[in-house]
């Protein structure tokens, strides 16, 4: 693996994110966080602004604050797939399978609108 390009997925240990292997490539321990700006993301205003507007930001308050932090970690970790997947030469419809935690598998919904 070379210099990672900007945006794709950084770890935040000593470990690799991603490796090529063949034509494979295997991704691990992508979360909600940019270590490159030290931030967690909590919410809509943690990404783009197209992007909340994309996946349901209403400017509603109650509406926004229970369901900003899924859909915009969400959104986070699968654009970071996305980035990193079309460096490494492939795109989404190639990925074969992800495997996603929950601390609350009510969550599950949000994050498969996104």
């Amino acid at each position: 693996m070379s210099a990672n390009p900007p945006g794709i997925a950084q770890p935040l240990a000593r470990y690799a994110a991603w490796r090529r292997a063949g034509d494979m490539v295997f991704l691990s321990g992508i979360i909600a966080v940019d270590p490159a700006a030290g931030r967690i993301v909590h919410g809509y205003a943690d990404i783009p602004e197209d992007a909340a507007t994309l996946i349901g930001r209403s400017g509603e308050f109650s509406s926004d604050i229970k369901e900003g932090p899924i859909l915009a970690q969400s959104w986070y970790v699968l654009d970071r797939i996305r980035l990193t997947i079309e460096a490494a030469g492939g795109q989404m419809s190639d990925v074969i399978k992800l495997v996603q935690y929950f601390r609350n598998l009510d969550h599950f919904p949000q994050y498969s609108r996104v």
